[in-house]
């Protein structure tokens, strides 16, 4: 019997994912922290790749998160930068010898292998590499560069997989340098979406931006939910943010000659500017909880736990800030990154362990947040739900055996 159940309501999910997904999502969207696979599973495999965002998939993530730039012909690709030196072999490819060249972006001169200069089929004979030295290399190469296309369809294959929606988060990446080389990303993105019939609001779709312009461009023309994001350069000993450029401010505003700071979009003003024309902010983690150092000497950070090098360990958290009341108090949903497992990242309150800083996160109220480690995320979000929700060891427990409406096992808890 319970396994007779447990294939009618996967029928039943299945069936409605193959229907308009305005029958099966929320106007209000998840009742839960929402978790992004941030490029995929970059955590352990090249980032923006299928096989990254398969993993995430398979690792309980609700969205995974394309970073787009354009190729010569106008195809949507997945990188995190214009600049693809860092992120892919092609600078061992002798076909590609001549491509190398310096480009300007945002202001400032890079030299590397841009991805206007090649057309689609080209980028298809390009394999990625992992990004973060500390990570894996044994699959530098096997995986290939992904069109946004491939990605929707990737979502949608795995929700009828899986029995539950998958949605995508993409990034506009640098909007003003594509509008610049005559190859502007917006109505692109838009096309491809109006292709997959995931143009508008309860589609599982959020797409983000650096930038303001390109998002008042898209609230214009799509009713898509989309979300500023909100950077800084990096954060000083004293746990105040630095704001050196090109990190200081939306590139648009350089451009535009609009002074002021990212941080000046999470003040009440900035807020109810944001609401104008987005559903929420996507603020550098930092800004909700910044960290201090344990030591500080010459005005920089000190070793403070002798391990032999300066990073996050050697620090300790300062109070929240008000930024998640604050967004809420506007009507925006907040959704915080990025979140990563490395021992060097985590500060020292977190004792070394990747879901404490989860669940300090989680505590503070956060929408939804970006994880390069889907899996311990989704870990942390179950663990939450056992502190704060009385029902949910029982539905944990009893699953779909319960006949419980609310509760229907694992997928109660981290899977919609």
């Amino acid at each position: 019997m319970i396994e007779l159940l447990f294939r009618a309501s996967r029928a039943l999910i299945c069936a409605a994912l193959l229907a308009p997904l305005s029958a099966v999502a929320s106007e209000e969207g998840p009742q839960r922290p929402i978790v992004i696979g941030h490029r995929g599973a970059g955590g352990y495999v090249p980032e923006h790749t299928l096989e990254s965002y398969a993993l995430a998939i398979e690792l309980g993530a609700d969205f995974i998160e394309p970073d787009l730039v354009s190729t010569k012909d106008g195809v949507l690709i997945a990188r995190h930068e214009p600049n693809i030196i860092a992120t892919t072999n092609v600078k061992s490819l002798p076909q590609f010898a001549g491509r190398k060249r310096k480009a300007v972006v945002d202001g400032v001169e890079q030299e590397g292998y841009f991805v206007s200069d090649f057309t689609w089929s080209e980028i298809k004979q390009i394999g990625a590499v992992q990004a973060f030295s500390e990570r894996d290399p044994d699959f530098n190469g096997r995986f290939h560069i992904p069109s946004f296309d491939e990605i929707i369809e990737l979502a949608k294959r795995k929700s009828r997989d899986e029995g539950r929606v998958i949605g995508v988060y993409p990034e506009t990446k640098h909007p003003t340098y594509h509008q610049m080389i005559n190859l502007p990303l917006e109505d692109r993105l838009l096309a491809v979406l109006t292709r997959h019939g995931w143009n508008h609001h309860s589609a599982p779709v959020f797409i983000q931006s650096f930038e303001q312009a390109n998002l008042k461009y898209l609230r214009k023309k799509t009713t898509v939910r989309l979300i500023q994001l909100i950077d800084a350069n990096d954060v000083n000993p004293d746990g105040s943010l630095d704001f050196t450029p090109p990190y200081d401010r939306p590139y648009d505003w350089a451009v535009a000659g609009r002074q002021g700071k990212f941080a000046d979009l999470l003040k009440p003003a900035g807020l109810a500017e944001v609401r104008t024309y987005a559903d929420g902010v996507g603020p550098w983690k930092t800004y909700l909880i910044s960290s201090v150092c344990i030591q500080i000497v010459n005005n920089a950070c000190a070793d403070a736990n002798g391990d032999g090098s300066v990073n996050e360990a050697d620090r300790k958290l300062l109070p929240p800030t008000s930024v998640v009341a604050d967004a809420h108090a506007a009507g925006l949903l907040v959704h915080p990154y990025t979140f990563r497992n490395e021992q060097r990242r985590l500060a020292s309150d977190y004792k070394g362990v990747p879901v404490n800083e989860y669940l300090t996160f989680y505590k503070l109220g956060v929408d939804g947040l970006f994880s390069d480690f889907a899996d311990t995320a989704v870990t942390a979000r179950s663990l939450w739900a056992l502190k704060t929700d009385p029902d949910a060891a029982k539905c944990l427990v009893k699953g779909l055996s319960g006949h419980d409406q609310a509760c229907r096992g694992l997928r109660w808890l981290n899977a919609n």
